[in-house]
């Protein structure tokens, strides 16, 4: 039996199995962009699909804190239009 993978939601950080999760994405040339498909190389962040966390994920911009960068808004919106 195969093992499921769990990540880390980056606004409650709670573990919840990786299939249940967002992923956003930072590649090889600094570029962090949402992941739809789970495949893309790079560094990860994960959020978790609950309304109270993506509002915490804007709101304090935590994926600047996790990739240690300024992040375009347009990041942030790509995660609106998911849902």
């Amino acid at each position: 039996m195969k093992k499921t993978p769990y990540r880390m939601c980056i606004a409650c950080r709670q573990m919840f199995p990786k299939n249940l999760l967002y992923r956003f994405v930072k590649n090889s040339n600094n570029i962090i962009e949402f992941d739809k498909t789970d495949k893309k190389d790079g560094r990860g962040a994960y959020i978790c699909k609950n309304a109270t966390c993506t509002e915490k994920l804007k709101k304090s911009r935590l994926l600047n804190r996790s990739y240690k960068m300024q992040v375009d808004n347009s990041v942030y919106e790509a995660l609106e239009w998911s849902n």
